[in-house]
């Protein structure tokens, strides 16, 4: 990736960030544009192994590199992962929330009524989506506030705007996410300093394994329906590359970004613009 591309001249060297969802298809090319920026990157994952073999050496040098085993959803797993990372980099300078996703099983379709749909199934997306958007921030966010400065991106949706059918569960933890980031935003910045910043991209509609089903047919990967009539409202006329977050995300991580906090940034090609008239 050539980030002059995107953002000439960004060098994080000697910074810490810490990013959840690192391993999706948005999330490789986020780890990929940051180290290339000379931070140290800290990841929480799942299955550590799985993400060293994603990132190897030549890609993320060992020495600036730290992959931690942890949920989410588990503040004492967090904490652990917390203590790992300042004895490793000292500081943590950045946050950036990109777990996420949603379950066939918490969607509707013609088989699946909204009525029908399995509490347990809704009760995960949410948790996932919210819960383990606020969980990281309670914890790394601790030592922003005492050392006085940092940045926190979360990664919410154009759902947070504009509910979009089928969806509630996502939808509706995603506009929790975009809602608590602007909370968050006001509470760091009153109560511990002003140089502690959160923000939120919110991405249109990006084609990843999480949503294929919805927006291509499984045998032919022809557009369904809800595929044309997104790109449809797209004014762009295509579904975003993962690419197409670098730019944004290393602005808000920026110092450019300093007088920016509480905002929700749309990544969608026009689609939250788009009135259809």
């Amino acid at each position: 990736m050539n980030l002059g591309t995107f953002a000439p001249g960004v060098d994080f060297t000697g910074r810490t960030v810490i990013m959840t969802g690192s391993t999706g298809g948005l999330g490789r090319v986020l780890v990929s544009a940051l180290v290339e920026t000379g931070a140290n990157l800290a990841l929480i994952v799942r299955d550590p192994e799985k993400t060293l073999a994603l990132f190897p050496p030549d890609v993320a040098p060992r020495e600036r590199f730290l992959v931690m085993a942890a949920n989410v959803t588990d503040a004492e797993a967090l904490r652990y992962a917390r203590a790992e990372c300042l004895d490793r980099f000292t500081r943590i300078d950045a946050l950036v929330n990109g777990a996420g996703g949603n379950l066939p099983e918490a969607t509707t379709s013609g088989e699946r009524r909204f009525f029908d749909l399995d509490a347990s199934a809704l009760h995960e997306v949410v948790e996932l989506n919210l819960l383990g958007t606020m969980l990281p921030s309670q914890i790394f966010a601790e030592p922003m506030a005492q050392q006085g400065d940092g940045v926190i991106v979360n990664i919410t949706s154009m759902n947070a705007m504009r509910p979009l059918t089928r969806i509630p569960a996502y939808s509706a933890a995603k506009a929790g996410v975009a809602n608590f980031t602007q909370w968050l935003a006001v509470h760091m910045a009153q109560e511990y300093s002003p140089r502690i910043r959160v923000n939120a991209i919110a991405p249109g509609f990006f084609l990843t394994e999480q949503n294929r089903f919805l927006l291509t047919e499984r045998e032919t990967g022809e557009l369904t329906a809800r595929g044309a009539s997104i790109l449809a409202h797209t004014p762009m006329g295509r579904f975003g590359e993962p690419a197409d977050l670098v730019g944004t995300l290393l602005w808000l991580l920026s110092p450019a970004a300093s007088f920016v906090t509480g905002a929700v940034v749309p990544v969608d090609g026009g689609f939250s613009a788009f009135s259809g008239v």
